[in-house]
């Protein structure tokens, strides 16, 4: 088939691109230079979200799935990656965005009210598909987050956390992890011991060390057996279940134990995949933070102690989301039970065989 000539300028609908930016400073006759920058930028910052979106909709797709082709586990991660990449990109534009100084700012806020950055729908979406669950959300101004999108938006949204989010399907997708337990093996049993061991030796070399006083040797053993003590909840699934009951964990026992697997195991060639795909929404995670940081601290630069256009406590708002509007927290916690490579128990062959690729 013979395809028809294509224009670089009408492929990219470059004539609406161009006329899409409307400076309220000029429409009320006092033009501010760099209100065309703040515009821009924002507009620029849409334009990715909607590329982020995208490639989130094809992965949960994905892993939305009851059972995943492993063909599709590659593309998956790549997508991620993609946005990870994607999300540096756009930290990268508050770098241009602060070119503009507080006073050149100034210049065009007020004609702004009540417009915000926070009814960006698009990166509402963004979070909640990530799987950002409402009650873990900053309330804004006393209000759920969706109260400032349009009424179609608002109801979109419901629609959408109604829906499985791609933490929820990572988690289904984990707890189908295999090789937990095979015919001779149980990985819980056999890290356990390996835990065991590894700080009982930590407490016999502190005990046996002649230059450390008794004071010193007693605080050291204390400190380890408190940190063994960390890793009950993992043995226990009782007590792991109040602990997530109580917000200290969010996946299940299972899906924990699994990510723990796959971290730990990860030079497997069939767990490289899936090891890629924790580190991916690690840094999505991470990335996203970042933004939010950066974005924090452009508002304390910009505004001050001002409140923010859109009514929020400005700068505070944005610092305390933060910290608090995190997703896959649990990725994060779960070094607190790593052990070094040289303590990692060993696969039995048939299990280490089952892991491998054979030509």
């Amino acid at each position: 088939m013979k395809y028809p000539p294509v224009h670089y300028h009408n492929y990219l609908d470059i004539d609406k691109i161009l006329h899409a930016q409307h400076p309220k400073s000029v429409e009320y006759g006092k033009p501010a230079h760099d209100e065309m920058l703040f515009i821009v930028v924002h507009q620029t910052y849409e334009l990715w979200f909607k590329q982020i979106l995208f490639e989130l909709d094809s992965v949960l797709k994905t892993f939305q799935q009851p059972q995943i082709q492993e063909e599709e586990m590659g593309r998956a991660s790549a997508r991620l990656e993609r946005i990870v990449s994607i999300l540096k990109l756009i930290i990268g534009q508050v770098d241009v965005l602060e070119t503009m100084t507080p006073l050149d700012f100034l210049d065009f806020r007020d004609m702004l009210y009540p417009a915000s950055g926070f009814q960006s729908y698009q990166w509402r979406l963004i979070e909640t598909k990530l799987g950002l669950r409402i009650d873990d959300r900053l309330a804004y101004n006393q209000s759920p987050f969706y109260k400032s999108l349009t009424d179609d938006q608002a109801k979109e949204m419901m629609d959408v956390l109604n829906q499985s989010s791609l933490f929820d399907a990572v988690e289904k997708w984990l707890e189908r992890t295999p090789f937990l337990q095979g015919e001779n093996f149980n990985f819980w049993d056999t890290y356990k011991q390996a835990v065991n061991q590894m700080f009982q030796e930590d407490i016999n070399t502190v005990k046996a060390n002649p230059r450390l006083p008794e004071e010193d040797k007693e605080k050291n053993i204390k400190g380890l057996e408190a940190s063994l003590k960390t890793f009950d909840a993992l043995f226990d699934e009782k007590a792991f279940n109040e602990l997530r009951a109580g917000g200290h964990f969010r996946l299940s026992y299972k899906a924990m134990h699994a990510a723990l697997l796959i971290q730990l195991y990860r030079d497997q060639p069939i767990l490289q995949t899936p090891f890629r795909i924790i580190r991916a929404l690690l840094d999505i995670d991470e990335t996203m933070t970042t933004w939010r940081y950066r974005h924090a601290l452009m508002a304390y630069r910009m505004l001050g102690q001002k409140i923010g256009t859109g009514g929020s406590s400005g700068h505070k708002y944005l610092a305390d989301a933060t910290s608090k509007h995190k997703i896959f927290t649990d990725f994060f916690n779960l070094t607190t039970f790593f052990i070094p490579r040289s303590k990692v128990p060993q696969l039995p062959k048939t299990i280490a065989d089952r892991m491998n690729f054979h030509y």
